[in-house]
């Protein structure tokens, strides 16, 4: 079956009353919220009686403090329980990964220079420059320049093979 594609003008228009819709139930949710803070407020924080002489505001003033000192000891209750709580889920993490253990991920070749290696380890402000092969020994080779002469006396070749042979076993 052929879809038939949705023309833009359509798409905009319920696109606009797919937000009319979620914004008139954001708000409605938000006169909802206010609504049970002042509930909560009413049920449980009746409005003090100002009225009367000292000695009953006095009085309201040290209701209220055992109040507030009730409540403070409640938080702090909790605060040290949720507290003792990480502490112990801190405690698991841990062991958890001592037990299955840390896996390192495989390296990679990288082809790098020395150059690149030191700038990468030491930072960019230091370059240092590195040229590894100019303290190599340098070597020369030694060219034997041999006799032209492919005639000659047998003897003679023997005895100069000898002697280089004995040059090369003593060095």
């Amino acid at each position: 079956m052929s879809e038939k594609k949705m023309t833009s003008s359509r798409r905009h228009h319920l696109k606009s009353v797919i937000l009319q819709v979620a914004q008139s139930m954001l708000e409605q949710e938000k006169a909802d919220i206010e609504a049970a803070k002042e509930a909560y407020m009413a049920e449980h924080c009746p409005t003090p009686e100002t009225g009367g002489d000292q000695a009953a505001l006095m009085e309201v003033c040290k209701k209220l403090h055992a109040a507030i000192d009730k409540i403070d000891e409640e938080r702090y209750d909790i605060e040290a329980k949720v507290l003792k709580a990480n502490k112990e889920i801190e405690d698991l993490k841990i062991k958890v990964v001592d037990l299955v253990g840390v896996k390192k991920p495989a390296l990679k070749k990288v082809r790098m220079s020395a150059d690149t290696m030191l700038k990468a380890l030491l930072g960019s402000k230091h370059t240092v420059t590195m040229d590894l092969r100019a303290n190599l020994k340098q070597v020369k080779k030694e060219t034997k320049e041999e006799p032209t002469e492919a005639v000659g006396d047998w003897r003679k070749n023997i005895e100069d093979k000898a002697d280089r042979k004995k040059m090369f076993e003593s060095s």
